[in-house]
This record gives C-alpha cells, sequence and structure tokens, in this order.
C-alpha cells in the first residue's frame, strides 16, 4: 500500500452537478457519515462548482467537519479583464485547499495547453493552495503503446520551474482519459504502473525527496468496489472521483475504504 508518509487524499470532483443547495445537503450528510478515525487515516476533500465554494466554506467552518475545501480550476492570473474566469485569488480567500489543474476535461474541451496548466499550477502554489495536477491518455494513445510518453510529457511541462519542496508538496492525479466515466477502470497493475512511473518521472526530474513526498491518485469510474484494490497499490496515495462522489453515501464508503 502506498508509503505512509504520504496521507492518502480522496477527493471528490463534482463537475457541473450541484446547486449550492444541494452542495449544502450532501455535505452535510456525508458529514454524519464519516469519523474522526476516518480523518486521522485520510484526508478529504470536495470539489463543488464555483457557486456553490462560498455556501460550503461556511458550512465546513460552522460545523467543524474536517474536509478541505477543494475548486475545479483557476484562471493563472490574480486579477484582469478576464470575464468569467476565477482568480487564485479570489479561491485562496474563501480557504480553498485544493484545486484541480489540467483535469482532462479541460485540456480535450476547453483546450488548455501543457503551457496553460503550468501556469495555473504556479499560480495555485502561489496563492498558497495546493494544485491536483491531472495528467492522462486516450484511448487512441494507449492502443498505439504511447501511455507513458503522453502522462510523463504532461508531468514534467506541468511541473516545469517548480522547486524540488514544490513539487514534494502537491498532488498528481493519473486519471485515463478512456475510463473517466466510462465505468471502465484500469486494473490495479496498470494504475500502478502509471503512478509508478510518474513517480520515478518525478524523482528524476525534482529529485529522490520529491518524488518520495509527491502524493499521486487515480482517477476513473472509481467505485466502492475498486477503491480498496487500487488504494493496495505501493505508489497509490489516493483518489479523485468524479460521479460516486455526487452520492455521499457512495463517497463515503470509498474514503472509508479500509474500514467499510
Amino acid at each position: 500500500m502506498a508509503d505512509q508518509g504520504r496521507k492518502p487524499l480522496i477527493s471528490g470532483n463534482w463537475k457541473m452537478h450541484h446547486t449550492h443547495l444541494d452542495a449544502i445537503a450532501t455535505v452535510q450528510k456525508l458529514s454524519y457519515l464519516l469519523f474522526k478515525e476516518d480523518y486521522e487515516v485520510v484526508d478529504v476533500s470536495v470539489h463543488p462548482a464555483f457557486t456553490a465554494l462560498r455556501s460550503i466554506q461556511t458550512v465546513l467552518d460552522a460545523d467543524r467537519i474536517p474536509i478541505a475545501l477543494g475548486a475545479q480550476n483557476c484562471h493563472w492570473e490574480p486579477k484582469g479583464a478576464y470575464t468569467g474566469e476565477i482568480s487564485p485569488l479570489m479561491l485562496a480567500k474563501l480557504a480553498v485547499s485544493y484545486v484541480i489543474v489540467g483535469h482532462s476535461e479541460r485540456r480535450q474541451l476547453f483546450g488548455e495547453s501543457d503551457g496553460d496548466v503550468n501556469r495555473k499550477v504556479i499560480a495555485v502554489l502561489g496563492a498558497g493552495m495546493t494544485p491536483i495536477l491531472c495528467v492522462g491518455e486516450t484511448l487512441e494513445e494507449r492502443q498505439a503503446g504511447g501511455t507513458e510518453h503522453k502522462v510523463l510529457s504532461q508531468v514534467e511541462a506541468g511541473l516545469e520551474g517548480l522547486s524540488p519542496e514544490q513539487v514534494g508538496g502537491l498532488v498528481i492525479a493519473y486519471e485515463p482519459i478512456w475510463a473517466i466515466g466510462t465505468g471502465q477502470v484500469a486494473t490495479s497493475a496498470d494504475a500502478q504502473a502509471v503512478c509508478g512511473a510518474i513517480r520515478s518521472q518525478v524523482s528524476g526530474l525534482h529529485g529522490h525527496a520529491a518524488g518520495a513526498a509527491a502524493r499521486i491518485q487515480y482517477g476513473g469510474s472509481v467505485k466502492p468496489a475498486n477503491i480498496a484494490e487500487l488504494m493496495a497499490q505501493p505508489d497509490i496515495d489516493g483518489a479523485l472521483v468524479g460521479g460516486a462522489s455526487l452520492d455521499a453515501d457512495e463517497f463515503s464508503r470509498i474514503v472509508r475504504y479500509e474500514r467499510s
């Protein structure tokens, strides 16, 4: 299983789901399903839509719920004439801890380049938050044997210009694009192979200490039925959960994978 020095991080990416009222209800229900002993062994973050961030921040603070608040994206500039965008500074002022950067949907649907993703990683760190850098390959790239080339090139580009200390403190999420929302999931051995390659890549580029400290999540149709097997792998330190995180019961079972 993951190195004991790296506390697992289970993150719920709600994407474009849940109004602020739905989000409040989900977090409150989740708080009833998780216990002190759960938070002692696993870090948990939820990433609602921008419109629900303030509401969820208020609930987490008022009820002293030890779940970290996360965002799904941001711009790389602290302010400016960027209609419709949200800056890292705005998120930091809402006590956001984690920001998903470079999710495959952002890369594929909205044309984000490796350079854009790198600028966002740097901006998130500069605002005192932790980026969750997403990397992953398409089905066509996988079938052509290009998984490692694609993933490791994204890792290298995303971490460009960072210090070893910064790299060691961030999160990298391996999300095979062909497994996102499809019901397909990489086998635990497949996921471990790529996550292990990512750790080796980070160690080679930024030093062994950074590679050993960085947390690597797996994302792609994660469910209560497969989470334990994934988490048993030595280089998988958590999960970036999509659809299954929208339901508090199901997400709590993923968080409590060792005790459910």
